[in-house]
């Protein structure tokens, strides 16, 4: 499955002299700053709720301004999401991830997983948050179980080349997997202690277990 170019990086807004208010100044946004205002907001109100009058308050320009860059917020919900599935299907793209042994590379993609939401939790987070109540969600969502169809084969090829117990459900195996590391947008905030460790800490745990055998 190919994906969609990527979005282009988000620059931050410029501000410039209001007319008729000395040394006032007031944001001007292009569409890549504007998307992340969004996205604050559909984290922060959830998608349905958040309206363009949100959106334009939120940014501090009108709604009009807000339409002069963008069609609407299915438009920004669409980029968002395309951005966050860019970033996870790159990974599946990656050497790494192609070629060796199937547990080797099911270590790589974990541990390149969490770095792209480290390096992207607004817009992964939002991914993991949609419902399928538009027609861009339910996109998103088939997207986001080819990739999780991906992590569930490499673990059945790991199962089966005796690299993980005989006695795993890849399937099962898998959804644990996935749900450790998407977990992470719960709690992770940039710039905590431990952040540049937490790839290979996540790595570790899942491969070598917390509890002991009983």
């Amino acid at each position: 499955m190919s994906a969609a170019p990527a979005e282009p990086p988000v620059a931050p807004a410029r501000t410039r002299r209001s007319r008729g208010e000395a040394g006032a100044r007031r944001p001007v946004y292009d569409a890549a700053s504007l998307l992340t205002v969004a996205v604050a907001e559909f984290n922060t109100r959830g998608y349905d709720a958040t309206s363009m009058e949100d959106l334009s308050r939120a940014a501090g320009i009108t709604k009009s301004s807000f339409y002069h860059h963008v069609s609407g917020k299915e438009e920004l919900l669409k980029a968002a999401l395309q951005r966050a599935l860019d970033g996870l299907f790159g990974i599946l793209d990656e050497p790494a991830a192609q070629t060796g042994p199937a547990l080797s590379r099911l270590r790589h993609i974990i541990h390149r997983q969490v770095e792209v939401l480290s390096s992207e939790l607004p817009y992964v987070t939002l991914l993991l948050r949609v419902r399928g109540n538009t027609d861009t969600e339910r996109w998103a969502l088939t997207r986001r179980r080819a990739f999780d169809a991906t992590i569930a084969s490499l673990v059945a090829d790991a199962v089966a080349d005796g690299e993980i117990r005989a006695d795993v459900d890849p399937a099962l195996a898998a959804r644990l997997l996935s749900g450790t590391v998407n977990s992470i947008i719960e709690w992770y905030r940039p710039g905590r202690a431990g952040s540049e460790r937490l790839p290979d800490d996540v790595v570790r745990i899942v491969s070598e277990g917390i509890l002991p055998p009983a």
